[in-house]
């Protein structure tokens, strides 16, 4: 890795205009990570670097044939071991004074941003991620675990007097940590979705095993590095890769205390049914559960605006984001022209080997996304008109063309159901009311986009919206691209599993108790 280059900060907001020195730096590391391919890596349990009974070999979706590495097939013993590891170091990592424990979160987040654009460069080898996308991910990963040690500095290590009925008594409440927590990331965002939560956990004074998705394996593997190099003590922090058995024994291991998910409606509300209250006492969830999210576009919009605005927040890492805009209801009146906006920009996207600059798209992430576009295209073609896409590429890995479509009869499922795929249905209507009544008839309620320039009509859409992060205007990504500090992200109804927002004011309690404590001089 490279040491000492010139920080470049980069947010899903600044992207289109980087630093020069951010693509030397990104091409560096690529060509280092590519000299390490095929290499077999370890878990992270105690302290330790360890091997498994057996390894899963991890391909690329940019071309199948390259081996990004051998990583350990970890079982429900190697879980139960992370997880009396974690349970021994608890008690000490408990007792460290606060500040002692952000000091050392701090000292991990300055590391990950030291090792950006190798994190970036192994985002992008193993997930798909363009350039920018991915040295964002990594760079927020810093920026989460930093405002969770803020937060924590900022209320004194959440310490606080209570009202005394006396001068003879002292009250305060105090939050403490729960114990062992279980963090399970997905793929699409497998650095800042990963270190986020478990830097929380961790300065909140719980101790973690991680299990990371199949998928983004090495990105896992640097990121313990990053804990393990910043002194982050032996057990505190535990990574363990593998598939479906790891994960469900983590969820079932009677000594896990809390629990962060990341990842598909059906499972996150799995966890919820049966980790919260499979013991003898409720335990926490954070879950996050994918979105299916609208954009509405009215008569009063700047269509060039709305146009650049859904087709980033539709096709941005191959549409594979929970916040990605599925659905468009536009008036009737500017349909026409916005649709030929749409269309025009989508066909100029440039689908590729997202390690190349010119290319802003990459592949699916497996075979089975490849699939499931292929079945949701042809549904697609046969109950509505596909104006632009709707084919899967003649390339190495798994690529697939923007896809947007009209005439959907209303009543269609996909109009409903996540794809989780560079898929967009457009939609026109008349009266506002129903646009907004059939943007909020989902399960779902993460990420909505609207544009108007009329002020009255941005207030109506942020009343009657029913979802956790809006947007309103934003060229960048009409429903993506919050960043911690700037936009809470977090969900309503079958998003969330708590209705708490990540980089926002209330995230870090979750991972903490409440005390009361009353002492009588």
């Amino acid at each position: 890795m490279a040491q000492k280059r010139k920080h470049i900060k980069v947010t899903y907001s600044n992207m289109s205009s980087p630093d020069p020195l951010l693509h030397q730096y990104y091409e560096e590391d690529v060509a280092a990570i590519k000299a390490e391919l095929g290499k077999t890596y370890p878990m992270y349990i105690n302290g330790t670097w360890r091997e498994g009974k057996s390894t899963f070999t991890k391909t690329s979706p940019i071309d199948t044939s390259m081996v990004i590495g051998h990583f350990q097939q970890g079982d429900a013993e190697d879980v139960a071991e992370a997880v009396v590891a974690a349970k021994a170091a608890f008690p000490a990592w408990r007792d460290t004074p606060w500040q002692e424990r952000v000091a050392l979160l701090n000292k991990a987040a300055d590391l990950i941003s030291e090792r950006v654009f190798y994190l970036a460069a192994a985002l992008s080898l193993e997930v798909g991620k363009n350039r920018m996308e991915a040295v964002g991910d990594a760079e927020e990963t810093a920026d989460l675990i930093r405002y969770c040690t803020q937060a924590m500095t900022d209320n004194n290590g959440f310490i606080r007097d209570l009202a005394a009925e006396s001068e003879r008594h002292h009250n305060r409440s105090v939050l403490k940590p729960h114990g062992v927590w279980g963090v399970i990331s997905p793929f699409n965002f497998p650095c800042a979705l990963s270190g986020g939560p478990s830097g929380a956990a961790m300065v909140a004074g719980n101790t973690v095993v991680h299990k990371p998705a199949d998928d983004a394996p090495l990105t896992a593997y640097l990121l313990a590095q990053c804990f393990a190099d910043a002194g982050i003590p032996a057990g505190v922090y535990n990574m363990v890769t593998g598939g479906d058995e790891a994960g469900k024994a983590l969820v079932s291991h009677p000594d896990v205390n809390g629990l962060t998910f990341t990842g598909s409606y059906n499972v996150g509300m799995s966890i919820l049914r049966n980790f919260a209250v499979a013991g003898n006492f409720a335990r926490p969830v954070v879950a996050e559960m994918g979105g299916k999210n609208p954009t509405i576009i009215t008569d009063k919009a700047d269509l060039d605006k709305a146009s650049t605005g859904v087709l980033r927040a539709a096709f941005g890492l191959t549409g594979q984001k929970c916040s990605a805009c599925s659905r468009v209801y536009v008036h009737e009146s500017v349909k026409d022209a916005f649709v030929q906006k749409l269309v025009e920009k989508t066909n100029q996207i440039q689908v590729g080997d997202p390690t190349e600059a010119q290319n802003w798209m990459g592949p699916a992430i497996n075979e089975d996304a490849y699939r499931a576009y292929q079945h949701y295209v042809g549904d697609l073609g046969e109950n509505g008109r596909i104006l632009t896409g709707g084919k899967t590429l003649d390339k190495k890995g798994y690529y697939v063309a923007p896809t947007v479509v009209t005439d959907l009869p209303a009543d269609h499922p996909l109009w409903k159901q996540e794809m989780f795929l560079p898929i967009v249905v457009v939609a026109g209507y008349t009266d506002k009311e129903q646009a907004m009544a059939e943007a909020n008839d989902v399960d779902f309620g993460l990420t909505a986009g609207f544009y108007s320039e009329d002020k009255a009509e941005v207030e109506w859409f942020l009343d009657n919206i029913e979802a956790g992060v809006l947007y309103v205007n934003r060229e960048t990504g009409a429903t993506t691209g919050a960043w911690p500090g700037y936009q809470s992200f977090g969900g309503w109804k079958g998003s969330t599993g708590t209705g708490k927002a990540a980089g926002s004011f209330y995230y870090l309690q979750q991972y903490m108790k409440e005390q009361s404590q009353t002492v009588v001089d």
